[in-house]
């Protein structure tokens, strides 16, 4: 009964080449055994040697051969061949392993992507084309499978990067006692369509523009900063150090008419006020009088007087203020006269308006 224990490995790989294997370490720790095989039915069976020996340890441990129909036999004998020590009968074609899909194709509408490939010459009906995606923000593959040899998927973010890899898949139990699937294809990273070489790509693209943008607003801020600092420094400067208001707004005739001679100008002001200079008369004289008219009947011999009075102090005054002036005035040979006053200046001062 032990020797119907013993667990062996058998793949068909796309029914064209057989590899059994054995735990040789196990099972014949003291015994380099051997392998015959057939694909003959009925009593008269031709047994073959194995000539590929998949070596553990110098010690034979499976056998490759190739595949020459539906039904095989095995037997594992001693190293001479004189004793068999397991044997096995088995339908080839429940281990069969199918090859990697070729001629694979993505073709892409908007968020949705169609992947199919070459269907294979035999036994199509019992595979199915697996799809497996993730993006760099998947942790796991998500799967699709489909009948060979299409299958669909949608829902994709085109701002992603999304890898890519197909396989084809054995039914079971229809067509396979044990579940076998192909390799998996060449994998491929897609992006909104597009075919990359590595998703690395738009990580370093998106790090690109994210340094991009982090670079313009610190730039941004800086210049904020810059015109808040601006302005605040204008503030300060027009409080501590007052704007002087340009000449040239204020005696606009002197620059326009006069291009800038003050001379000239003095002369020509001079002329206008004393052709069109009003009798003067202060505000104090003039409350006077009118308190002096309201009061009765020696408004009208007061008046004459106060105004008399008013006027002689002021010419008092102004006759005061000219001599002081004077007195402050250096000698010089040159007289300029400027609203009623008379102002001697030589060649070393200056006028400042």
């Amino acid at each position: 009964g032990w020797k119907d224990a013993i667990n062996t490995t058998i793949i068909n790989f796309n029914n064209e080449k057989m590899q059994i294997t054995w735990a040789t370490r196990e099972l014949f720790p003291n015994d380099n055994v051997s392998l015959f095989y057939t694909f003959d039915e009925g009593k008269h069976k031709i047994w073959k040697p194995c000539t590929t020996y998949l070596l553990d340890q110098n010690y034979n441990s499976g056998c490759l051969f190739k595949t020459e129909g539906p039904t095989l036999a095995i037997s594992i004998r001693n190293s001479n061949g004189s004793e068999e020590l397991f044997s096995k009968k088995l339908k080839s074609d429940f281990y069969i392993k199918p090859n990697r899909p070729e001629n694979v194709t993505f073709f892409w509408k908007e968020d949705s992507v169609t992947v199919s490939c070459n269907k294979p010459e035999r036994a199509a009906r019992c595979l199915r084309l697996e799809l497996q995606y993730k993006s760099k923000f998947d942790e796991e593959w998500q799967s699709r499978t489909s009948k060979c040899c299409s299958v669909g998927e949608q829902g994709f973010d085109p701002r992603k990067c999304y890898s890519f890899r197909v396989r084809l898949r054995r039914l079971v139990p229809y067509c396979n006692v044990v579940n076998y699937s192909s390799d998996w294809e060449a994998e491929t990273f897609w992006m909104n369509g597009t075919l990359l070489d590595s998703c690395d790509e738009d990580i370093t693209s998106q790090s690109n523009t994210v340094m991009v943008l982090s670079c313009s607003l610190a730039v941004l801020l800086m210049i904020l900063i810059l015109l808040i600092l601006l302005c605040k420094w204008q503030r300060v400067q027009m409080s501590v150090l007052p704007a002087i208001p340009d000449p040239k707004y204020l005696f606009a005739d002197l620059f326009n008419d006069h291009n800038g001679n003050l001379q000239e100008w003095l002369d020509k002001n001079d002329q206008v006020v004393l052709q069109t200079k009003p009798e003067y008369e202060e505000p104090e004289s003039i409350t006077e009088a009118e308190s002096q008219q309201e009061d009765g009947n020696n408004s009208e011999k007061q008046g004459p007087l106060e105004k008399i009075f008013t006027f002689s102090r002021a010419a008092e005054n102004n006759e005061g203020k000219a001599a002081e002036i004077a007195r402050l005035i250096p000698a010089s040979n040159t007289m300029a006269s400027f609203a009623g006053f008379h102002i001697l200046r030589n060649d070393d001062m200056y006028v400042m308006l």
